[in-house]
């Protein structure tokens, strides 16, 4: 990695004693730069249903294991109907789980960003930017395997908290940084 040129110091500024004997340069960010507020629906990764897919298989992989321990070595086989419950209603949620995600959604608009979710008991969210206090992006070791992630929004209202799951990374990284440099134009005006 090549130095980075030195930067001239503003007048008046103590840049030297600043970056005395610190890295020569900072490691930015892999944000794309700020998204068009065009007010298009966008739509979460494919790869999510395949990271949903592996990660409740190995919680089924799990409960076996756990129900054969118990069934076997214990001699308790009354186990086997609570795990057996679980895992059919895991399995019946895995039917549905492709679906359920070509159902999310999000639109940037010029005042708000709008998420949707759910087939039957559809949920639509409008979070203004001027609301909004924290933008968080979130991965698991799986996530990060499949290369998705989950964007949260947090508001002071409680109800309005956003979660988008099943971003691109790159994705999530432009509309982390596109919502963070929107919404500090938006608070000025509070």
């Amino acid at each position: 990695m090549t130095p980075a040129p030195p930067v001239p110091p503003a007048s008046g500024t103590a840049a030297p004693v600043l970056d005395a004997g610190t890295y020569t340069a900072l490691r930015t960010p892999r944000g794309s730069g700020a998204l068009a507020l065009d007010g298009s629906w966008h739509q979460i990764s494919p790869r999510y249903v395949a990271s949903q897919f592996v990660q409740n298989g190995i919680f089924i992989a799990f409960l076996v294991v756990v129900a054969l321990i118990v069934g076997i070595a214990l001699e308790q086989t009354w186990v086997w109907i609570p795990i057996g419950v679980v895992i059919a209603i895991t399995l019946i949620t895995l039917i549905i789980l492709p679906r359920q995600a070509k159902a999310l959604g999000y639109m940037l608009r010029e005042d708000d960003v709008v998420f949707r979710r759910g087939i039957l008991w559809q949920r639509i969210v409008a979070v203004p930017y001027g609301r909004m206090q924290l933008v968080d992006i979130t991965q698991g070791p799986l996530d990060r395997a499949f290369g998705v992630s989950q964007l949260k929004m947090v508001t002071a209202a409680a109800t309005t908290g956003v979660q988008i799951p099943g971003l691109g990374q790159e994705a999530a990284e432009a509309l982390r940084d596109t919502l963070i440099e929107v919404a500090e134009t938006r608070r000025t005006g509070l």
